[in-house]
């Protein structure tokens, strides 16, 4: 069976949870006989390839990659539906003849490729990685920070999330630069509703962009209910996340599996200064501020906060964590190959995701489950489903550097009990467990 996996964006550039993943299946599916190829692309910004569609090799893996620079999105319904896109995922497609499309994200492709694999009849399956399908942010965060269940009737609340992030751009209209809190993009995004199809407005850009953001969600639900014959969702969260929002796709949840040395953790020596550790995207989204503020409020030396993470995804953002940390215990290390994840967290007694959106399933988490590192993480679904509370970690209320305080302060006051978390902390589901279950998926539903 020759498959195809189709994602965003790919290794060496892109090297997060996604393009891990793919990578992971790609691997398992060839060396259980079958022919694989991961069709990428290159964001639109990124420097140029040779070429709208450039040919090169991962670690075995053939991959495809289109460059969209070459294909350029000029408003919003084409970062989720765009019909160019559609020739040159014509031509890709009747090149390879997958038996199988696998989406592990659409971004890039854009829904456009569902279209294609119906015209050329390729049975196609998803992997939902994040909640793209039904939500403009992929986050479910609403603008004023609230998690969110998804569009409302009017969509407005989508309106506002967009209106909030573009009011930062110096290029943003006037109109919604003004957009700048989560009370004025809420009530800019209700004024422009109503008033768009006025005389004057009807027909205008403020209509074309709003329509756009209102129209994504029937777009997306119609072309995935009718373009997937079935999908993977790796938390049950996240399973009943697409369900409530419409997607009547055959979904199974299947939990992501990690391959990671699982040693025992090194015993602490007397007198071991514990170790916070925070692995990831460094933006607010994730949360790193809170722990900062967190873990500022320790008793000096009670600890220390090893932070990795890429130090220019956003300069703004990290300079002011940087002056957040200054003169505590905090070291930002940077980004590290990903062979050295089991040492890393080896040294770690405790492992923090503070995330402020639904995270679902961070990889990160599970590779320190399975180091038997301990976690403190926030109290959202798509975490929570993989905690046992007194045996592996602890979680926290979202948002509050407060709770993750408190947190923090009775884990350090009795840290032989958090190095007795170590003992009981493990994930034992392996790659080639999550592999198997996911190609069993495409027999199973053909069945």
């Amino acid at each position: 069976m020759k498959v195809a996996f189709f994602v965003h964006c790919f290794f060496p550039e892109h090297f997060y949870g996604t393009e891990t993943y793919t990578l992971d299946l790609a691997k398992y599916y060839r060396a259980a006989g079958h022919d694989v190829v991961v069709v990428s692309a290159v964001f639109q910004g990124e420097p140029a390839r040779d070429g709208l569609v450039s040919r090169y090799e991962h670690q075995g893996i053939p991959v495809v990659c289109i460059d969209k620079n070459s294909v350029p999105h000029t408003r919003v319904k084409e970062t989720y539906y765009q019909p160019d896109m559609r020739p040159v995922l014509e031509g890709v497609l009747r090149e390879l003849k997958p038996d199988v499309v696998h989406v592990t994200h659409l971004i890039n492709h854009t829904a456009a490729l569902l279209e294609v694999t119906q015209q050329l009849g390729i049975a196609t399956y998803a992997t939902f990685t994040d909640f793209f399908g039904f939500c403009l942010n992929n986050k479910l965060e609403a603008a004023n920070g609230d998690l969110c269940a998804g569009p409302s009737p009017s969509r407005t609340n989508c309106m506002a999330c967009y209106l909030k992030d573009a009011a930062r751009s110096p290029y943003a209209d006037r109109w919604v630069r003004r957009a700048t809190t989560p009370r004025s993009a809420q009530w800019i995004a209700s004024a422009a509703n109503f008033g768009r199809r006025l005389p004057g407005l009807r027909n205008g850009p403020v209509d074309g962009l709003l329509e756009d953001i209102a129209r994504r969600p029937d777009t997306l639900l119609g072309l995935y209910n009718g373009g997937y014959k079935g999908a993977v969702a790796p938390t049950r969260f996240l399973k009943k996340a697409y369900e409530a929002n419409g997607i009547a796709t055959p979904m199974r949840d299947i939990w992501f599996g990690v391959d990671i040395d699982r040693s025992s953790k090194p015993r602490r020596a007397p007198g071991h200064r514990p170790v916070i550790g925070f692995i990831g995207q460094i933006a607010p989204h994730k949360g790193t501020d809170l722990l900062i503020e967190a873990f500022r409020r320790l008793p000096k030396d009670a600890a220390e906060l090893r932070i990795h993470g890429p130090a220019d995804q956003d300069p703004t953002y990290m300079a002011s964590l940087r002056s957040l940390a200054e003169g505590h215990k905090v070291s930002f290390l940077g980004t590290f190959p990903s062979a050295q994840m089991a040492s890393k967290l080896a040294e770690m007694d405790v492992l923090v995701i503070p995330s402020r959106w639904y995270e679902n399933s961070p990889l990160v988490l599970l590779n320190a489950l399975a180091t038997h590192t301990p976690v403190l993480v926030s109290d959202v679904a798509g975490m929570t489903e993989f905690l046992e509370p007194g045996r592996n970690g602890y979680a926290f209320d979202r948002g509050s550097a407060d709770a993750l305080f408190v947190r923090l302060r009775d884990l350090l006051a009795a840290p032989e009990g958090l190095y007795a978390l170590a003992e009981t902390t493990g994930y034992e589901r392996t790659i080639a467990d999550m592999a198997k279950d996911t190609l069993d998926v495409y027999a199973e539903i053909q069945a």
